[in-house]
């Protein structure tokens, strides 16, 4: 008779295959210690790093509204608001990536998606240094999310924690 499926954040850790991110860059696979994967590292310091330089054009963004002329005020304190909003989001996103979340991979890759969106109009546009320094980071990023090793290290669901 077949066992029941059970969810993989609940599965107990004595369940050979039941994979534990640990801390420092540790995981736990059949009792055994394995270190995380280099993609996992790389797509963490990616998206923290785009969530920091989204954070200092927040930043800028707030200097601006204190000694430029605004045409709408309303429109300067929502695109101020957002910008912090989606660097926080990144921060978590990067945080969690590096954690083994799964959910992490989906948000990474619609980031890394748009990031390209904006490197491909630079690069045309003659801006080439720009145009690089946004898209070969997503690249790296979009790639290492399709390895083996990044995938499978990334099915955790969050059993022990709260996901956001």
């Amino acid at each position: 008779m077949p066992t029941p499926s059970v969810n993989p954040s609940e599965q107990p850790e004595s369940v050979p295959g039941n994979a534990n991110p640990g801390a420092l860059g540790r995981a736990e696979t059949d009792g055994l210690t394995t270190r995380r994967p280099l993609g996992v590292v790389l797509i963490a310091v990616v998206v923290a790093l785009e969530a920091l330089g989204l954070a200092a054009a927040g930043v800028w963004f707030c200097i601006g509204a204190f000694t430029q002329e605004s045409v709408s005020i309303a429109s300067t304190v929502f695109l101020i608001v957002l910008t912090f909003a989606v660097a926080a989001g990144l921060a978590a996103v990067a945080v969690n990536a590096y954690k083994g979340f799964r959910w992490t991979r989906s948000a990474t890759f619609v980031w890394q998606l748009l990031m390209v969106a904006l490197a491909v109009p630079a690069l045309l546009s003659g801006a080439t240094l720009i145009g690089l320094v946004l898209l070969l980071p997503a690249l790296v990023a979009v790639y290492y999310l399709f390895t083996p090793t990044v995938v499978a290290f990334s099915l955790r669901t969050g059993g022990e924690t709260t996901v956001l």
